[in-house]
């Protein structure tokens, strides 16, 4: 009988389960770790949303099995979505598919696509299923550096994206892009992905684009679609998520978007693998899209009073950390005292010493070493109490 399965030795060890073992321990003794680790919504769903969940629920036959594509009426939804906010023109028939949030759509994607060898491009420090989804269904990787010396160089990485491309045999099968970042909160322009297209189409690759964080944007600036690009859609698919924006991170909805030959491909894996979203869900997720956006405003002003929070304070407190643009994260580099042990013996270090819990930056790839990323997911007073815990520990 075999010991250990092959796919799964492919994985590293993951090191979010250590830092979520050392948390449970410490709570179990009592300990109230103010959690920054995890980026999960803190916020009530919006109240219209969840009474079209329980009016739908009410429904005679709601408890069938969906579709797994998702229901019309949501994929027409997003294909509004994008229509109102970037200007794209999508086909809901062929160019939208529902996934149970974009990291099953991303995932199964992966499984649709990929060959055992082929080779795919994702950025390093990343989101851990860009490239673990791809190692999982059988693909190689090559990691490109995202940030050079804490900051993202849209020009430098185009650079080594190409050269990437160019030197890879076999030729990549599809490259990954991620903005807003998570984990680094990293934006990039409607110019850097013109680029990106063009070196795509250059070289024939897919782009896998994650807008995840499309409205969990602060100042003023507005994160851009890849599918905003002439052309883009003749190689590219986008993958949002309903998680953030409308505060349904455990309702699982998603959408993948775009080539109408990778939405097919999707479209197809999923057919053999789920039904879809549990109905009523996907109703209540249509009336999130279709209905009043102030609560999408009222969301991301708390998290942008947060974040403010969060920099003024452990500024005080000895820790500077960069304002991030977007996302519902910060990436703070290790505090001079600690610079040198690394980010996962910080990350502990904080546990232990100041009842505060952030992730590691060394789980999400190799570079992002010598970081943590903070999760904007505490209220402001729970913020204030952590830089207080934390500037003990600094002094």
């Amino acid at each position: 009988m075999i010991d250990e399965f092959d796919r799964i030795k492919r994985l590293p060890p993951y090191v979010f389960a250590e830092v979520n073992r050392l948390k449970a321990e410490l709570r179990a003794k009592g300990k109230d770790i103010i959690d920054f680790g995890m980026g999960n919504p803190d916020m009530p769903t919006p109240k219209h949303i969840r009474e079209k969940l329980k009016e739908t629920v009410e429904k005679p036959g709601t408890g069938r099995y969906s579709t797994s594509r998702g229901i019309p009426g949501l994929r027409k939804a997003q294909t509004a979505y994008y229509k109102r906010r970037f200007g794209v023109e999508l086909d809901p028939e062929n160019e939208v598919v529902v996934t149970l949030g974009s990291k099953e759509g991303l995932a199964n994607l992966a499984q649709a696509i990929t060959s055992p060898g082929d080779i795919i491009l994702s950025p390093n420090p990343s989101y851990p299923i860009h490239p673990y989804g791809f190692i999982i269904a059988g693909a190689s990787l090559r990691h490109l550096p995202a940030m050079d010396e804490g900051i993202f160089n849209p020009s430098l990485y185009l650079e080594r994206l190409e050269r990437s491309i160019r030197e890879s045999v076999p030729a990549p099968v599809a490259l990954i892009v991620s903005f807003p970042s998570n984990p680094t909160a990293q934006v990039a322009s409607i110019d850097f992905y013109e680029e990106v297209v063009k070196i795509a189409l250059k070289y024939n690759v897919y782009i896998l684009s994650d807008l995840a964080y499309a409205e969990i944007y602060y100042d003023g600036i507005l994160p851009p679609s890849i599918l905003q690009v002439p052309r883009a859609k003749e190689i590219a698919v986008e993958f949002t998520s309903m998680s953030k924006t409308y505060a349904m991170a455990g309702w699982r909805i998603g959408f993948a978007v775009g080539n109408i030959k990778l939405i097919n491909a999707l479209t197809r894996i999923k057919s053999y693998l789920d039904y879809g979203a549990f109905t009523p869900v996907q109703v209540a997720a249509a009336a999130a899209l279709n209905g009043p956006q102030d609560c999408v405003l009222e969301i991301r002003n708390t998290y942008q009073k947060r974040r403010d929070v969060l920099i003024n304070t452990m500024s005080r407190a000895g820790w500077n950390i960069p304002s991030p643009k977007a996302s519902m994260f910060a990436w703070a580099p290790l505090p001079e005292k600690f610079k040198n042990q690394g980010s996962l013996k910080f990350a502990k270090e904080l546990m232990l010493k100041a009842d505060v819990a952030v992730a590691p930056g060394v789980a999400f790839g190799e570079y992002g070493e010598g970081f943590v990323r903070v999760g904007l997911v505490e209220n402001e007073q729970r913020i204030k109490q952590a830089a207080k815990n934390i500037k003990k520990l600094l002094q």
